[in-house]
């Protein structure tokens, strides 16, 4: 995109912003990088230079714009859409890893080398993953700064900072005023709750939150997650420690609660509830493509920017689609449920009926078989499941190869077509993932007059790639479900 001069020209001449995030924009005269969007008079176009990331504009010198903030603007939709090593590792950058193992643990979960990852990311994001990391340090920082009360030694390590001298430096390298001033501009709030931190998600217009706070809403496993005062709010396993999530939908944001047992896990459940409720997704590219089969474009003109709720916990979601093999979605949160009692990790929830960790693979691992309340059959899926999952030979992070985890869940007892695109939707993260087998889809074609069955509907599809998983959300939306809509 960056490389498109004339186009991202005409992006920043006329504000658009569909195009934050794409790319940034670096004015040569005053040495400052912004947003597409920025509300400051375009420069001329000859003072204007292109960069695909905020790293390689603040490699380059410039410096953040205090008026559109473009380290804040929404991430890229091509690190969810492609599945090639820069944007695996981009996912990567975001969980957090390079701020925990650093570069050569970064390339391990790769399988890559070092030199070649930080090859990759260059000669794409004309910076490295180091560069990558850093910027990303220098926005936790900023949030803390203008978010919390902490002292600033404290925000340092907690944003991943070495020293805080070389958070000073960063800060006041990026954004052109020391912490102190940033804390000074920031909008005075009430005292804060400790390891409590209120903040705005922001998206690309438009989003639709019905069937996207509706089905997590509907889903939801009690004392995991639960829908409360308007928000969807679930219990986060984290890096250093765990945290819960309060998400409720606005005309221009999303707005976050995110309360903390450790703020160095602050950049990654923040990534982690921009994945689960795919906010770096590009809207108008998906309805456009959607638009161009005349049975599917009413769907879309209806109810435009629907999304695909995704998970925060890849291992947890390929569990709970296990345990809704054939069951409605009451049964599957009742089995979900027991585990969650049984064998989840209990934390308190002072503002809210939130009491466990969904159990994790080793300790679903550790389950004596013969106590899950499930068909024989199914109970193999599972326990088959969860052993590859805490052995490690089975991968569905951020950083998993699609095709490779496809091809092993398939390989799996129990597993079919079904199972294995609903992970690959929901906890992959493939945006291409598509469900030609699913009743409720077979339904939604038949009433639009599209084929129903999976091989005439699958050929006809076609059109629509590589945006079939949120072509399934508009004919989901034809249903009359409860996933479908907002509660109340």
């Amino acid at each position: 995109m960056h490389l498109d001069r004339e186009h991202c020209v005409r992006a920043v001449q006329s504000k658009d912003a569909r195009f934050d995030g794409w790319f940034f924009t670096a004015v040569l005269t005053t040495r400052i990088y912004c947003r597409p969007s920025c509300p400051v008079v375009p420069p001329k176009a000859q003072n204007m230079t292109f960069y695909p990331s905020a790293a390689a504009c603040q490699q380059a010198g410039f410096r953040a714009c205090k008026r559109c903030r473009p380290d804040t603007s929404p991430g890229s939709p091509e690190w969810n859409r492609r599945a090639d090593l820069v944007a695996r590792a981009m996912r990567l950058i975001a969980d957090g890893v390079v701020d925990r193992e650093g570069v050569p643990g970064l390339a391990a979960r790769l399988g890559y080398s070092t030199r070649q990852v930080e090859r990759q990311l260059l000669a794409e994001l004309g910076a490295g993953p180091l560069a990558l990391a850093r910027a990303q340090r220098a926005q936790t920082a900023r949030l803390l700064v203008e978010t919390s009360t902490l002292p600033m030694a404290e925000i340092a390590f907690a944003a991943g900072f070495a020293s805080i001298r070389a958070f000073n430096d960063t800060v006041r390298e990026v954004f052109a005023l020391s912490p102190s001033e940033l804390r000074a501009r920031a909008p005075r709030s009430g005292p804060g709750t400790p390891g409590v931190l209120t903040l705005r998600l922001p998206f690309r217009a438009p989003l639709h939150p019905s069937n996207l706070f509706g089905h997590l809403a509907a889903t939801a496993v009690p004392g995991v997650e639960e829908w409360r005062d308007g928000a969807y709010r679930r219990t986060l396993r984290l890096p250093y420690g765990h945290g819960i999530a309060a998400l409720a939908p606005r005309p221009d944001h999303i707005a976050c609660r995110l309360t903390l047992s450790d703020l160095r896990d602050l950049t990654v459940a923040i990534s982690r509830c921009r994945r689960l409720l795919d906010l770096d997704a590009d809207p108008v590219a998906v309805d456009e493509r959607l638009r161009a089969d005349p049975l599917l474009a009413p769907l879309v003109d209806r109810a435009p920017g629907r999304r695909v709720p995704r998970t925060v916990d890849e291992a947890e979601f390929a569990v709970r689609a296990v345990l809704g093999q054939q069951v409605s979605t009451a049964a599957a949160r009742t089995h979900a449920a027991r585990l969650v009692t049984a064998h989840g990790k209990p934390l308190d929830d002072p503002e809210g009926g939130l009491t466990h960790l969904f159990p994790d693979p080793q300790a679903l691992a550790a389950v004596d078989p013969e106590t899950l309340a499930m068909p024989r059959t199914r109970r193999t899926t599972l326990t088959t499941l969860v052993r590859q999952l805490a052995d490690g030979d089975l991968h569905l992070g951020v950083a998993a190869d699609r095709a490779e985890a496809r091809a092993r869940l398939l390989a799996l007892p129990g597993f079919g077509p079904w199972t294995v695109d609903v992970i690959a939707m929901r906890a992959l993260g493939d945006p291409d993932a598509f469900l030609p087998t699913d009743l409720g889809v077979r339904r939604a074609a038949k009433d639009l007059g599209l084929p129903s069955t999976p091989a005439a509907l699958t050929a006809r599809a076609a059109g629509w790639r590589p945006w079939r998983a949120y072509a399934v959300q508009y004919l989901w939306a034809t249903d009359d479900h409860p996933i479908n809509f907002l509660p109340a």
